[in-house]
């Protein structure tokens, strides 16, 4: 019986091995080098990846080799895709969308794992990116809320990663420094707040505890600026009192409050370009303001509103280089061109891109760019 079992695994092993020899042996595209061949594939459209996998085992190998995305880097190749996590209020479907910047076309991604279909809201997730590895987080997913996966670009995958130490739900997460953060929010069932904070290390995927906060925030809005992540939990009805909001200092480990110009001025959801710091306002005619840290003020950039014909609330917004994205209900997006002027004064001018039909009952949740 052991023989056999041995002589088993030794045919698998056989196998596999041939497998190998006749993947490297097999050449890419037929009366192509393979160095020119790899060429070309770097040059095939992300959306397509899944598909152009099957064509051949060297292919898939090929495409699915972390080498690849480093490639398409080097060679400025690799393009920016936004991707957006959306629900149907009437269904509660949940689903993440890519739409193509170059194109205009949208495609839609696997769904999540089961554990993450069975949320009270999309909002007592969370979510953060690496935008250069082409890498989505959704965080606190699951029965017990400690559930995390990782969505890979360049393979078009989810998969599950270490769960988080402390459930939760309704808490802001943020990549600070290449780790994962995830700051406050409620546990249990009765929605009992938490001043735990732990980081995520995608490299040895673990995490572990960092420097608690303070104080119990409220969710509302987070931003990364370098190496500090800054939480508010905004202002509140009936206004009375002042907002919230702390910065935590990754070299330091340590937590501080927000001064009172910037928390008291964080009006919107936050997006950073260039490590500055803006906000677009909900209300009005939800217009764009720049924080400025010399004085603790906020600025209106001038230049175009914000097409409010086009766009409905709930807003989720993100940035790549100098442009801003703004997706609105319906999944329209507005594409900002942000500008300084000599002055240090801040402009902007906007397009729409359009959704489909098919997305005009959703609303967004959250946005990143991914490079792919």
């Amino acid at each position: 019986m052991a023989e056999q079992e041995t002589r088993s695994n030794q045919n698998t092993i056989n196998d596999q091995e041939e497998e190998e020899t006749r993947t490297k042996s097999q050449p890419l595209i037929p009366g192509l080098p393979n160095d020119i061949a790899e060429l070309c594939l770097l040059r095939l459209p992300y959306p397509y990846h899944a598909l152009f996998r099957s064509v051949s085992s060297s292919w898939n190998k090929n495409i699915t080799n972390p080498r690849f995305l480093l490639s398409k880097q080097s060679l400025s190749i690799s393009s920016p895709y936004l991707f957006v996590f959306a629900f149907n209020k009437s269904t509660a479907k949940i689903q993440w969308q890519s739409l193509d910047l170059a194109s205009g076309r949208w495609f839609v991604l696997p769904p999540m794992p089961n554990s993450f279909t069975k949320i009270s809201s999309p909002h007592a997730l969370s979510c953060a990116s690496s935008p250069r590895q082409g890498k989505l987080f959704v965080l606190g997913g699951g029965d017990l809320n400690r559930s995390a996966v990782v969505y890979t670009a360049l393979t078009n995958r989810w998969s599950c990663i270490s769960p988080m130490m402390s459930p939760r739900t309704y808490f802001n997460a943020g990549n600070v420094n290449g780790k994962i953060m995830a700051v406050g929010g409620s546990v249990g069932g009765n929605g009992e707040a938490t001043t735990e904070v732990e980081s995520y290390d995608p490299e040895n995927d673990t995490w572990t505890a960092v420097k608690k906060l303070p104080m119990v925030l409220a969710k509302y809005d987070s931003a990364v600026i370098g190496k500090k992540m800054c939480v508010t939990e905004g202002w509140a009805w009936p206004f009375m009192f002042s907002p919230m909001g702390q910065v935590y200092d990754s070299d330091e480990d340590t937590w501080r409050e927000m001064s009172g110009g910037m928390k008291e001025g964080w009006t919107g959801v936050s997006v950073v370009i260039r490590d500055r710091l803006f906000v677009i306002s909900e209300h009005g005619d939800f217009p764009m303001k720049v924080y400025c840290s010399d004085d603790d003020t906020w600025r209106y950039v001038s230049g175009d509103k914000l097409p409010a014909e086009k766009m409905r609330r709930p807003f989720a917004v993100t940035g790549e280089d100098d442009r801003v994205f703004v997706v609105a209900g319906g999944l329209n997006v507005a594409e900002g061109k942000v500008s300084e002027g000599q002055n240090g004064e801040f402009s902007v001018q906007w397009r729409i891109v359009s959704s489909p039909k098919s997305s005009t009952q959703f609303s967004p949740a959250s946005c990143h760019v991914l490079y792919v």
